[in-house]
C-alpha cells in the first residue's frame, strides 16, 4: 500500500520550481534531439523509418514524472521521446538511430525497436497496436509477482482501431490488471484525420463496454498530464484495474520523415505551434510565477544543445556493428 499512497500524494502536491524547470529542460532536450535526428536522417545517416516526437513532449515528460522504480513503459514507433524521458543515454539512443555498435541495442534495433530493461523501457514496436497486448502482459506479470508496479502502455489514435487493443482491454478489466493505457491522440493516423477514420472520436470512451474508466487530458500541458497520470496510476496501483488516458496532442512533422503531410494545411500547423506549444506554454507558467529569467533559459538551452551535439558526434563516430552480431540475441540460453 505504500506505493499506492505515494502516487496519490503526487496528485495532490503542487509542482515546485524545481519540478517545472526539470520539465522544461526535459521537453527541450526531446525537441532538440528530434530536430537533430531529422537532420541526420536528411544527411543519410539514419536509414529506414524515423518518426519524430516533436510537439508531443509534454506527454512523455509528464507521465514519467509520476512513475516509480520498477514501473514499465512500452510504446509504438514514435518512441525516441519516451526513451529520453525514461532516462536512456542520449548518446546510446542517437547511436542506435544511426545503426552503430554504441547504440542501446548495439545497432540492431534502429528507430523503432530499441530497448532498455534497466530504464524500464520495453520498446519501440513497429507493428501498429502490437505493444498494447505486450504491455498488458507486463501488467499481468506485475500482478502475478505482487510487486506494486504499473505498466504504462502508449498507443496512437490509429492503433486505437486495432482489434488486439480491445482484446487487451477485456482481459485487463476482467483480471483487474495494473495498467494505464495512454492514447497519444495527435489527430492524424498516418495521414487520415480521426474524424474520417473513427466513429467514436472521444477515445477515452473506448473502454466503456469493458468497464474501464477514462478521461481526456490536454496533452500539450505537462502539468495537466502529470496530474491525470497520478490519478490513473493510483487507480491501477490500488488494485482497481486499468485506466485510459486520452492525451489530446499534435505532431508538428509528418507521420514519418518520408511524409510531406499534405493532408493538412500549413496554417493549421502554425496555429498549433503559436497557441498550444507545450514548451512555450510551460515557459509562460514559469514566467508568471517568476521562477525563471532569460539567463536561466539560456543556460538550459546551452546544456541541452551540448548534450545533443555530443550525442550526434558519438553516433557519427561509433563503429558499425561487427557482422557476428547478426547471431547474437536470437535465442535465450536457459538453465535446464
Amino acid at each position: 500500500m505504500a506505493r499506492a499512497r505515494k502516487s496519490v500524494e503526487v496528485a495532490k502536491t503542487a509542482n515546485s520550481q524545481e519540478d517545472l524547470l526539470k520539465f522544461y529542460r526535459d521537453m527541450l532536450l526531446m525537441r532538440r534531439f528530434e530536430e537533430r535526428a531529422g537532420q541526420l536522417y536528411g544527411m543519410g545517416l539514419i536509414g529506414g523509418f524515423c518518426h519524430l516526437y516533436i510537439g508531443q513532449e509534454a506527454i512523455a515528460v509528464g507521465m514519467q514524472s509520476i512513475q516509480i522504480k520498477g514501473d514499465q513503459i512500452i510504446t509504438g514507433y514514435r518512441d525516441h521521446g519516451h526513451m529520453l524521458a525514461a532516462g536512456m543515454d542520449p548518446r546510446e539512443v542517437m547511436a542506435e538511430l544511426t545503426g552503430r555498435s554504441g547504440g542501446s541495442s548495439r545497432g540492431k534495433g534502429g528507430s523503432m525497436h530499441m530497448f532498455s530493461i534497466e530504464a524500464g523501457f520495453f520498446g519501440g514496436h513497429g507493428i501498429v497496436g502490437a505493444q498494447v497486448s505486450l504491455g498488458t502482459g507486463l501488467a499481468l506479470a506485475n500482478q502475478y509477482k505482487a510487486n506494486g508496479n504499473v505498466a504504462f502502455v502508449y498507443f496512437g489514435d490509429g492503433a486505437a482501431n486495432q482489434g488486439q487493443v480491445y482484446e487487451s482491454f477485456n482481459m485487463a478489466s476482467l483480471w483487474k490488471l495494473p495498467v494505464v493505457y495512454v492514447v497519444e491522440n495527435n489527430q492524424y493516423a498516418m495521414g487520415t484525420s480521426i474524424e474520417r477514420s473513427s466513429s467514436e472520436t472521444h477515445l477515452h470512451r473506448r473502454g466503456v463496454s469493458f468497464n474501464i474508466p477514462g478521461e481526456e487530458v490536454d496533452g500539450m500541458d505537462v502539468e495537466a498530464v502529470r496530474e491525470a497520470g497520478a490519478r490513473a496510476a493510483a487507480h491501477a496501483r490500488d488494485g482497481h484495474g486499468p485506466y485510459i488516458l486520452e492525451m489530446k496532442t499534435y505532431r508538428y512533422r509528418g507521420h514519418s520523415m518520408s511524409d510531406p503531410a499534405k493532408y493538412r494545411t500549413k496554417e493549421e500547423v502554425d496555429e498549433v505551434k503559436k497557441t498550444r506549444d507545450p514548451i512555450d506554454h510551460l515557459r509562460e507558467v514559469l514566467d508568471a510565477k517568476g521562477w525563471a529569467d532569460e539567463a536561466a533559459y539560456k543556460a538550459i538551452d546551452a546544456e541541452v544543445k551540448a548534450i545533443v551535439a555530443d550525442a550526434a558526434e558519438f553516433a557519427r563516430t561509433s563503429p558499425e556493428p561487427d557482422p557476428a552480431e547478426l547471431y547474437t540475441d536470437v535465442y535465450l540460453e536457459a538453465a535446464q
